[in-house]
């Protein structure tokens, strides 16, 4: 398995285009309606948010996928057609214009949006755009889909993996936006991804929530979800792999190489997160069991206060027993260790639910590092597990405060 260029266009017969059509009006230099397309018809599969508000083009997507086939994608950012007039005929209507334009059954197409909640999509600027983005896909616009997605993302997050399949070379590619909005249980999120890998879709599901399980619900950013998180992924057979129907040998080879591409793709997210300067890793060891590793790390990343701490370069390992200690997971504190790690070095700051006298300048020098670990011991069983956050910065506030107006 190797990690390749070119995104979602790096999987054979796949197609992408993204351009400024109108969505963002007081915008101009920022693209903002994307398509993916296969050359033939994909097996599909999709996750979206647990929040009980949804956006209209979700209740879409949901219809069109039923039979677990599509063969496009369309996105637009700066709105989030949710809560919004008109919402889930607006997408209708984008996804009949786009079907008629490629020539396919509207059902075929994954519909998504992110943006501001509760404005109505300027649908027609959409609509008027589409012929010029169907005319210019080509097999290397993933770049330009991928900034297309983006709202208060700062960089485009787009990555592709490589491996072998029954003899034949399968590739996966995929492309994501997030930056604010993103708490365990797929945050503000859109993340679409491709594959030419020949598998049906149900193993494809399963490898999916596999795959998510691991990456984009391990992340959080501010502790809010959204109303349009989606995740999407279509695979066209186009590799001609030997079929993957059942979690053999071969699903275990294609779901690792999705969980890897998702990682990264989650990873971005976190790293890229509102106004951030720190990537925060947590990895707990020495669980019970690897939900309560899982519960205990996400509490730890999710918290306030560790986020304002690693902000500040402040080696205050307090707010970490703090936060692990309200998680809900039972242990015994005076069995726990804390250590801080960056490319500056390591250092141990509690053992056995203690405080260490420690070297502050270097804690602080390895709290400066852009990429910080926090490293916790349980002493409790085998359970392990690693989540991504970031720290929270006066910008956060910032990009919250008047996003609207």
């Amino acid at each position: 398995m190797k990690m390749i260029e070119g995104g979602v266009c790096a999987p054979y017969g796949f197609k992408a285009y993204g351009m400024h059509c109108g969505v963002k009006s007081n915008n101009p230099d920022k693209k903002d309606v994307a398509v993916i397309a296969s050359e033939i018809e994909c097996t599909a599969a999709a996750m979206f948010t647990k929040n009980v508000v949804q956006a209209a083009p979700i209740h879409v997507t949901r219809e069109h996928l039923k039979d677990g086939r599509a063969r496009a994608i369309l996105v637009n950012s700066g709105n989030a057609n949710a809560c919004a007039p008109h919402g889930e005929r607006y997408a209708q209507e984008c996804c009949r214009a786009l079907a008629e334009l490629m020539q396919i059954p509207e059902t075929e197409i994954v519909v998504a949006s992110t943006g501001v909640i509760g404005q109505t999509l300027p649908k027609q600027v959409i609509i008027d755009n589409l012929p010029t983005i169907v005319a210019n896909l080509n097999d290397r616009g993933s770049e330009d889909a991928a900034l297309a997605i983006m709202t208060t993302d700062t960089v485009k997050k787009e990555f592709a993996v490589e491996f072998t399949l029954s003899g034949q070379r399968v590739r996966i590619g995929g492309i994501a936006k997030g930056s604010g909005m993103i708490h365990p249980n797929m945050g503000t999120m859109l993340a679409f991804l491709t594959t030419d890998c020949d598998i049906s879709s149900q193993m494809l599901s399963e490898a999916l929530h596999e795959a998510v399980a691991v990456s984009f619900n391990r992340i959080s950013v501010d502790g809010d979800t959204s109303t349009n998180d989606t995740c999407c992924i279509l695979a066209n057979g186009i590799a001609r792999n030997l079929r993957i129907g059942s979690k053999g040998e071969d699903y275990r080879i294609f779901t690792k190489a999705l969980t890897e591409l998702c990682t990264r793709l989650a990873r971005s997210m976190a790293k890229d997160g509102e106004g951030a300067k720190h990537l925060i890793t947590c990895t707990v060891q020495g669980a019970a069991s690897e939900e309560d590793a899982e519960t205990v790390s996400k509490s730890v990343i999710s918290s306030t206060l560790t986020k304002a701490a690693i902000f500040g370069c402040d080696a205050n390992w307090g707010r970490i027993l703090c936060a692990m200690g309200y998680s809900g997971v039972a242990f015994d504190p005076e069995q726990v260790n804390v250590a801080f790690a960056s490319e500056a070095g390591v250092i141990d700051v509690c053992r056995q639910g203690r405080g260490l006298d420690f070297d502050e300048a270097l804690a602080k020098k390895i709290l400066t590092e852009p990429e910080v670990e926090i490293l916790v011991s349980m002493g409790e069983g085998e359970g392990q597990c690693t989540c991504w956050g970031c720290d929270i910065t006066y910008d956060y506030i910032k990009i919250n405060g008047d996003y609207r107006t």
